[in-house]
């Protein structure tokens, strides 16, 4: 007698190949200590927050007993919060943005649910550019909908309009992008953003309804070598940003985000309604007061990314000199190096057994590649350099 539900059984079937390497990790530590093991499994930062944030957290425990400090609060957020991050996201999108377009949530990934429990009906279609995070299917899912997606292009991992637009069909409701990407790395350019746009206004006109195009970007504030990382607002009306503080000022635990609707979208305060009330009737009620003050108090600070340059150079270091094949990444904190042999899941089992733990590129739909993470001590990337070798050599 089954205690669960057959949808729920079907996706512990396939749970996140991050999770098992992450839980894996920690089996190996508890048996051969920390330091003998090398963890490039889970995308948890581990840059200390910047000063800003520990300022905040003081001021709120010195307020913490008056009766304002904490409490109920429109289902969006406060709207003094939602009017300073308007500004910043003004200047990121690079178009005046006002607080009625934005509505903060518990994470990017309470943003994701809510969004699609206010615009999905049951059998629409929500498109992801692959190699992607592995829970968008998970969210579409929940809210009756049916997961697809369409390949990137090989080893660069750009856009490949022909690919997106062969997928598109009149149930289409969304399409998802990830840039900086978890897990390529890639930021797709500004003249492949415009060809998207181009595609997706046609096939909104030819569907009938709106296909939104919602870009998740918890890494913008995280490229490298100068590159820009575009906006999508100014560039197509039925557009969306969801964003999160996790990265950028190291509060993955706290989980606080937002959604922003392009403020060229027509009828958009009827889209904003609906997300409020779904934002709380999923029982997300409301983002964490906490972070709120922290997140308006740290409104322009970010950790140092630096740190993350030298480290990508170092883990760069490491794989060439094993002579594994990949691609520098232009943002996030991410390389998917090829699989030496093309079975992914085969070569992270042999790097596990050299203590060196990386997630299968399956996982993210991108088979015959592996992830890893490089927010992690820059001494645990130059330490697995011999891991990496080894199980090189075990293919060769």
């Amino acid at each position: 007698m089954s205690l669960i539900s057959a949808e729920i059984a079907g996706y512990l079937e396939k749970s996140s190949w991050i999770r098992k390497m992450f839980e894996a990790g920690i089996a190996l530590k508890k048996q051969y200590g920390e330091q003998a093991v090398c963890d490039f499994s889970l995308g948890n930062p581990d840059l200390p927050a910047p000063p800003a944030v520990g300022d905040a957290l003081r001021t709120m425990a010195e307020n913490a007993g008056k009766p304002f400090a904490f409490g109920y609060m429109p289902n969006g957020g406060f709207q003094w919060a939602r009017e300073a991050l308007a500004g910043q996201v003004s200047a990121e999108q690079g178009m005046p943005v006002d607080a009625g377009d934005l509505l903060l949530s518990c994470g990017a990934a309470g943003a994701l649910n809510a969004f699609f429990r206010a615009v999905l009906e049951p059998g629409d279609e929500v498109l992801a550019v692959a190699p992607y995070f592995v829970e968008y299917g998970f969210y579409v899912s929940n809210h009756q909908g049916v997961f697809k997606t369409a390949m990137s292009r090989p080893e660069t991992f750009e856009l490949d309009i022909e690919a997106v637009e062969a997928r598109i069909t009149p149930k289409t409701r969304a399409l998802i992008i990830n840039s900086p990407n978890n897990p390529t790395g890639v930021v797709y350019s500004r003249e492949e953003l415009e060809a998207l746009a181009a595609l997706l206004e046609r096939k909104s006109r030819e569907n009938g309804r709106p296909v939104y195009l919602i870009a998740d970007e918890p890494y913008r504030f995280l490229s490298f070598d100068g590159v820009k990382v575009p906006s999508v607002l100014p560039l197509y009306p039925f557009s969306v940003v969801v964003n999160s503080f996790s990265k950028n000022l190291s509060l993955a635990g706290e989980r606080l985000g937002y959604i922003c609707l392009s403020p060229l979208m027509e009828n958009r305060a009827e889209l904003m309604a609906a997300l409020t009330l779904t934002n709380r009737i999923l029982g997300f009620v409301n983002p964490p007061v906490i972070g709120q003050h922290v997140m308006a108090h740290a409104l322009g600070s970010q950790v140092d990314v630096g740190v993350y340059a030298q480290r990508r150079d170092a883990m760069a270091e490491v794989l060439s000199g094993a002579g594994y094949q990949f691609s520098m990444p232009k943002g996030a904190f991410y390389f998917f190096p090829k699989a030496p042999g093309g079975d992914d899941v085969e070569f992270c089992r042999v790097l596990m057994e050299e203590k060196v733990l990386a997630v299968p590129g399956s996982g993210f739909g991108g088979p015959g590649y592996f992830r890893l993470t490089f927010c992690v001590d820059e001494e645990v990337i130059r330490r697995s350099a011999g891991g990496f070798a080894r199980a090189m050599a075990h293919f060769a």
